[in-house]
């Protein structure tokens, strides 16, 4: 058992494990710190006793014992915390109990049972997910605390996504686990009432999720299959908790949708394959029929008020659909961006509109687009702007300008696939 095989498995499984702790322990910080000995406890273990048929199961009950002993061995434990390791001794699954590890994490043989890790566990993370995403949070601290601890992503990674500092997401990740102490915010679903008006934060947090596995803010890969795998799994699960809102069905749609070519977007080498390269005949028609129902089935129970998810959706439908490149239909896609960016305004789709407008045959325009949401400075520190200008001006045969945008566009990239595919590019005008 190597170091890299235990590092794919925590990926996979770190929101699950996380959520589960969290219920049982009653405390993000606790739960981190006892899954942080689980691991070291396995990185010993494994070597030499083999991997667990159960993996995440033996790092949740380890990471269980291991929280116990700690309480134990803390000599200034008050007694509602001794009351508190009797509990969790009293009510853990009588499954996670048999053969369960000493006070060093050895001898576990069984996990926990399959009720708790279908079903319970199914249900910690929406817990988890509802938990992080409470009112009384600012937006985007709810999206920045369940990316790191749902989805398992560093603290620089989700900095990278808000485009702050990484110490500036430290804090307001710190300040965030101590209000929900604080305010005693419950780990629990909230009632059916106010589902609705909490879907959109845990939405936008699946989403970036999907989105940092899809297309890797930065490190030596573009794509993390893990994370696309997990948001695709949390999709499924909102869909089914929530299938009477067609905003999650478009999520999973749209996920769905990109997810189908995420095969074709890398080389043998590991380099960057552009749409219009993609060899689509290895798209997966399988998930591309199952996202065009799911959005054909959420536009239509939207009806005129269709949300950005499905909206969105819609356009990587399009796209999915086309045999090949120039079949694209690219007056629809601009068409779909519009009614976007009127449900939607933000500057990365009116960067994605200003693209489809130069796809669609007025080059020139779409580069005048690109150029004044270029003046705003919105984008400053977003690599594709620079990106798409360049590729813009490429097209009109502007290769010196094209070149200095190339290079604008290398200053920002940190993905080094990304970065392989802009230095090729820059290769080819300068």
């Amino acid at each position: 058992m190597g170091t890299l095989r235990l590092e794919e498995i925590f990926r996979a499984e770190h929101g699950r494990i996380l959520a589960t702790l969290i219920r049982l322990l009653g405390d993000f910080d606790a739960a981190e710190e006892a899954l942080q000995e689980a691991v070291a406890t396995a990185l010993e273990q494994w070597p030499q006793q083999g991997t667990p048929g159960n993996p995440a199961s033996w790092l949740i009950s380890t990471a269980r014992h291991k929280a116990i002993d700690g309480m134990r061995r803390r000599a200034f434990l008050t007694r509602k915390q001794d009351e508190i390791a009797r509990h969790m001794e009293q009510t853990a699954p009588a499954s996670a109990a048999v053969g369960a590890p000493d006070s060093d994490g050895a001898g576990l043989g069984v996990g926990l049972g399959a009720e708790e890790s279908d079903g319970s566990l199914a249900e910690d993370r929406l817990r988890l997910i509802f938990t992080c995403c409470h009112p009384a949070l600012a937006p985007d601290t709810q999206v920045a605390l369940t990316l790191r601890t749902l989805g398992g992503l560093s603290t620089e990674e989700i900095a990278h996504a808000f485009f702050v500092p990484t110490p500036t997401m430290a804090q307001r990740l710190v300040r965030a686990k101590g209000k929900i102490r604080a305010a005693g915010i419950p780990y629990v679903l909230p009632p059916d009432d106010a589902l609705g008006e909490r879907l959109q934060a845990v939405m936008a947090v699946v989403y970036l999720v999907f989105n940092e596995g899809y297309s890797a803010s930065f490190g030596a890969s573009l794509v993390r299959d893990d994370l696309c795998e997990h948001a695709i799994r949390l999709g499924r699960m909102l869909v089914e908790l929530l299938p009477r809102q067609p905003e999650a069905r478009g999520l999973l749609a749209l996920m769905l949708l990109h997810d189908a070519r995420r095969a074709t977007r890398l080389d043998g080498c590991g380099d960057l394959v552009m749409l219009e390269d993609q060899d689509r005949r290895r798209w997966d028609q399988a998930q591309i029929e199952e996202g065009a129902a799911l959005v054909e089935s959420a536009l239509r129970a939207a009806g005129r008020g269709a949300g950005p998810y499905a909206l969105q959706a819609a356009i990587a439908a399009v796209h999915a659909n086309a045999r090949t490149a120039a079949e694209t239909d690219w007056k629809e896609i601009v068409a779909l961006y519009g009614v976007l960016a009127e449900v939607h305004p933000t500057p990365v789709v009116e960067l994605n509109r200003a693209v489809a407008v130069a796809m669609a045959g007025d080059v020139a325009r779409g580069l005048g687009l690109v150029d004044a949401l270029a003046e705003r400075g919105e984008l400053a520190a977003y690599h594709l702007l620079p990106t798409a200008r360049a590729e813009l001006l490429r097209r009109l045969g502007r290769r010196g300008e094209a070149a200095k945008a190339y290079r604008r566009a290398l200053d920002l990239v940190k993905n080094e696939a990304e970065r392989r595919h802009l230095e090729k590019r820059l290769a080819e005008v300068a």
